[in-house]
């Protein structure tokens, strides 16, 4: 039997043990804004639906309830300003890292097939097209590749690692050259609630996708703009037949989420005060270590939208992870997220806010 983890690549976070052990020895202890994991309280409303829903013997369904579909429905309709969204546009998953991980295993996709992804990207866009034995390829402008065996389109806006943001411009030329060539379009929007200098547009708004779903798909989670993380709380909304298919494929797996998990969703979705609250405290924490590193000798690129500054002192990006591990600092290497990164670092601002304030004293010295 051969191993399907000789197929990946080595997991990246483990390269950066020594730095974390380095930062950890700081006398005032470690700062870590690496992987951008939330650090605030889930909202009140959200911990309440859970424990409510907590006496749910029995199995949820893979494709929610209806009052999840129409929670979703409506947040889709109200903060994308997408039309005409029916039940069938809408599949819940287990966190929106699953379904980039095995979503080419379950389109069927394998040898001869290609998934695109950015330049710039995610790791796990890159882990599925291996798990399934297709073939990775990536753009900077994926108009450009040749469509002949492209099955898979990832876009990311806002971007992982950079907070670029694609003007809806992009889009739509983006999705008409897809359809075009009937390539399947799917947009990672995780981060689409965090813009800051850009307002980021979804590929399900009508001046986007022409009113239609057909070949285009849109991926949300709920980890970061409701500090679910710990809740595996996404969905996926778009081309019904897709999800139509993933849907059966899903039942057959036991692809479900969780009974009280749905129903935090549908508290969550029917908030907007909370998200307003988290979104203060990034913008602040943003604010302050974007100053405290440009006057530390960065430069930040991009950055415009996400939980991430995009940030080099042109060198070697483990050069910097080991000066600001000097510092008890830890971020990521720019390189996690492929060679065009080599020379940055990705600095989150997911930190509590007495963290921050460490590490702003920290790159004043």
């Amino acid at each position: 039997m051969s191993a399907v983890s000789s197929r990946l690549p080595v997991f990246p976070w483990d390269k950066l043990e020594p730095y974390k052990a380095t930062a950890a020895a700081h006398p005032d202890g470690i700062v870590d804004l690496s992987v951008g994991t939330p650090v605030d309280p889930v909202p009140a409303l959200v911990q309440e639906a859970l424990a409510g829903a907590a006496d749910s013997p029995g199995y949820p369904t893979v494709w929610g309830t209806p009052a999840l579909r129409d929670a979703i429905k409506g947040w889709l309709e109200k903060r994308l300003g997408a039309r005409s969204v029916e039940h069938t546009n809408i599949l819940p998953v287990v966190g929106s890292k699953e379904l980039v991980a095995w979503l080419p295993t379950q389109l069927g996709l394998g040898a001869g097939d290609q998934v695109a992804y950015p330049r710039l990207a995610y790791p796990t866009y890159e882990v599925g097209a291996r798990l399934c034995g297709a073939e990775a390829v990536v753009y900077d402008d994926p108009t450009e590749l040749d469509p002949t065996h492209l099955k898979l389109l990832w876009l990311n806006s806002p971007s992982n690692p950079t907070g670029r943001v694609l003007a809806k411009d992009e889009l739509v030329r983006i999705v008409a050259w897809a359809r075009e060539h009937g390539v399947l379009v799917f947009s990672d929007e995780c981060y689409l609630e965090l813009g800051w200098e850009a307002e980021p547009v979804s590929v399900l708004h009508p001046d986007v996708c022409g009113g239609g779903y057909e070949g285009i798909v849109a991926v949300h989670s709920l980890s970061k703009r409701s500090n679910l993380a710990g809740y595996r709380a996404a969905f996926v909304a778009g081309d019904a037949e897709v999800l139509g298919e993933l849907l059966q494929i899903r039942k057959h797996g036991g692809m479900m989420t969780a009974a009280p998990v749905q129903a935090a969703i549908v508290a969550a979705l029917g908030d907007d005060a909370h998200v307003q609250e988290q979104r203060a405290r990034y913008a602040a924490r943003r604010t302050a270590l974007r100053e405290a590193l440009e006057r530390h000798g960065f430069r930040i690129e991009h950055s415009e939208a996400s939980l991430y500054l995009w940030a080099t002192r042109d060198e070697g990006c483990w050069e910097t992870v080991a000066h600001l591990a000097g510092l008890g600092i830890l971020v990521a290497p720019g390189d996690f997220y492929g060679e065009a990164g080599e020379r940055f670092v990705r600095v989150a601002f997911t930190a509590t806010d007495e963290r921050v304030e460490a590490a702003v004293k920290r790159l004043a010295r």
